[in-house]
């Protein structure tokens, strides 16, 4: 802080402000938006009352400290943001278009979006699975990386669960559906990753 103030000193400019005016008003226009258009107090509002109170009480240099550490905490969530986005690309692409069904004692495909609850489920090697179930025919070794980070794959039998999104390793089974592919476990981590990247400055809110 010494040498900062040394350089104030040289310059006869408080370089506070450059971080309040580069950082802290961008912080400060968002907090307002945020309060006009959702009428929820969030971090914004509450960074953006410190940042105006710091000034009004001329620590100057407290408030450009606050500006550029919310910045750095902005930028890096940002980037978990990105990640986020990432992953739902990613787990959108593994989502299933089509489902082998088992209908009077007949193999057809359908639009995997038309399973429902009871449908038997035939998941031959490779495939992912298109709906939450559980075997009644048939065993498989089933990789769940993406929906537990596990890298090993587990080994299924009759009886044992088996989520959709998951990848059968080998072998052919056949499944009974116990939830529609809207409902299914795939679906619903791609509707927690979007919640996270669309509101990722509601994670603070009081009420």
């Amino acid at each position: 802080m010494s040498l900062i103030q040394s350089v104030d000193e040289l310059l006869h400019f408080n370089l506070s402000w450059i971080a309040i005016i580069l950082c802290g008003l961008p912080i400060i226009k968002e907090a307002a938006t945020c309060l006009y258009e959702e009428f929820d107090i969030k971090a914004d509002v509450l960074v953006s009352l410190a940042l105006i109170a710091s000034v009004i009480i001329g620590e100057i240099f407290a408030a450009g400290e606050i500006s550029v550490i919310m910045t750095i905490g902005a930028l890096l969530e940002d980037l978990t943001v990105q990640k986020a986005q990432s992953g739902i690309e990613n787990l959108v692409k593994l989502t299933p278009k089509q489902a082998r069904i088992i209908r009077d004692n007949k193999e057809i495909m359908i639009n995997a979006d038309d399973i429902e609850i009871g449908d038997i489920v035939r998941v031959i090697a490779g495939e992912t699975i298109p709906v939450d179930g559980v075997i009644i025919k048939g065993q498989g070794s089933i990789d769940e990386s993406i929906m537990n980070g596990e890298s090993l794959p587990v080994d299924k039998y009759v009886g044992d669960d088996v989520l959709s999104g998951t990848i059968n390793q080998y072998s052919t089974f056949d499944i009974k559906a116990t939830k529609t592919s809207q409902d299914s476990s795939l679906k619903r981590k791609i509707y927690i990753s979007w919640q996270f990247k669309t509101n990722k400055r509601c994670r603070y809110k009081f009420k």
